[in-house]
């Protein structure tokens, strides 16, 4: 099992304890806006399920019975909403304390790997995608719902590109203009399945959403 260094964790402090508090609030405001496409991507999966950055457990709501779940968090206060939302809606969890670039998770070990709403705040996509492709099993699949830069020399990716320096230092790293689509499609998956749509949210209205599967 590949476990992450120290140095890779955020410390745990009071601004990680802040947006623990702060995200388990927000999630019924961004349910309202987003929940049907998470619903589709997500009431199909089955066996055990790695959800990368879940947060405060927001998906749990979305999955159907009898999966395990896998949540690898980085902040250690967003455990305690997690196991409040397992017992609510009947999941099966276990939380572990990691990053996406290295998932404390044994190679192929996974049948689905989810990725909602986080890769913005990832530093490196591909060493995370990479480690994707590593946990999932033979047929697996990385199911995905994220938002991405808009399209170059439109005026929300000028936005994107201006607002960035503030935007990551308050919504903990989360980059509005990540090329997140362009980086699933170069990950060396056998096959990506994306669908682009907009959301009617200032900065971070380009959305994407789909899977990609491994041989």
């Amino acid at each position: 099992m590949t476990r992450p260094r120290d140095a890779d964790l955020p410390r745990a402090g009071w601004y990680q304890r802040i947006f623990a508090w702060g995200m388990a609030r927000d999630d019924e405001r961004m349910d309202s806006l987003f929940g049907q496409r998470k619903r589709e991507l997500l009431e199909q999966v089955t066996g055990n399920v790695l959800e990368i950055g879940p947060g405060a457990g927001a998906n749990l709501r979305y999955y159907p019975p009898g999966i395990h779940w896998i949540g690898v968090e980085p902040n250690p206060y967003m455990a305690p909403y997690i196991r409040r939302e397992a017992v609510r809606w009947s999941v099966d969890v276990e939380v572990r304390r990691g990053t996406a670039e290295r998932l404390p998770a044994e190679d192929a070990s996974v049948d689905v790997v989810v990725s909602t709403l986080v890769l913005c705040s990832v530093r490196d996509v591909a060493a995370a995608l990479r480690e994707v492709r590593r946990v999932l099993r033979p047929s697996g699949r990385f199911v995905f719902a994220e938002h991405v830069a808009a399209p170059a020399g439109t005026r929300t990716r000028r936005l994107q590109g201006l607002v960035r320096p503030l935007w990551s230092v308050l919504a903990d790293g989360c980059r509005p203009d990540q090329e997140t689509a362009r980086l699933i499609e170069a990950a060396g998956f056998a096959r990506v399945e994306l669908e682009r749509f907009t959301t009617p949210i200032p900065i971070i209205g380009p959305k994407i959403a789909g899977s990609a599967y491994v041989r």
